[in-house]
């Protein structure tokens, strides 16, 4: 009798352990998104401005950044879908955040980006995803000239109506090296404490209030 109760006992725990153990290994958790944002940025294409987008997000998953495989950013009203993969998005980290997304977000043969309500939608490699839903309203047409950068002579100067205004210092073969905040519209390149194998300069200026930035050729300051 005792044998009996003893092996019914552990029947009973073992099958208690096989439904924890169960649920345990099918419990899933989505991926998360805290933030997102979509960016236009006025590019300069024979002489006139045209509109590229940025679009990026703060990602998150219980399992790990690792754990991402695809981000999607979806216009319903439009038809329109762009699918990121690991080997597509720009990935960097700010204040522990780990930020993914695309800086070459353009539709076809320069046609705007239609404003409006998009979603982006995260994915990790269990198949489970979220949704965030970001607002493009931007103005259809750009607040501001497109800024200039002169330089003649070791002479800089900047004609920006944009309230932020940035240096962008490129070496020889394109790569940034660093962003520096400009203080003054003109002035020698010899005071802006570039790096020794800094070689072109190019002006980013930027409206945060309606997330719209342009970017201006790089020139060499040599």
């Amino acid at each position: 009798m005792k044998k009996n109760f003893l092996l019914r006992k552990y029947f009973f725990l073992s099958l208690v352990l096989t439904v924890v153990v169960f649920f345990i290994s099918c419990s899933r958790t989505e991926p998360r998104i805290p933030f997102g944002f979509i960016e236009l940025v006025y590019y300069p294409v024979d002489g006139r401005p045209q509109e590229r987008f940025s679009f990026f997000v703060i990602a998150e998953d219980d399992d790990g950044f690792e754990n991402l495989s695809e981000l999607r950013l979806v216009n319903d009203r439009e038809g329109l879908e762009w699918i990121l993969d690991l080997e597509d998005w720009v990935h960097y980290e700010e204040s522990g955040s780990h930020w993914i997304g695309s800086r070459s977000i353009a539709m076809v043969e320069g046609v705007t980006l239609p404003r409006g309500l998009y979603r982006a939608v995260l994915i990790n490699k269990g198949g489970d995803k979220t949704e965030y839903r970001i607002s493009f309203d931007v103005p259809e047409t750009p607040r501001f000239p497109f800024p200039t950068l002169n330089i003649i002579d070791g002479r800089y100067r900047i004609d920006s109506m944009y309230p932020e205004n940035f240096f962008i210092v490129y070496d020889q073969q394109g790569n940034i090296l660093r962003t520096m905040i400009i203080y003054s519209n003109e002035g020698d390149t010899v005071d802006l404490n570039i790096p020794g194998n800094g070689r072109l300069l190019a002006l980013w200026a930027q409206d945060s209030e309606y997330h719209t930035s342009a970017l201006t050729e790089a020139v060499s300051f040599q």
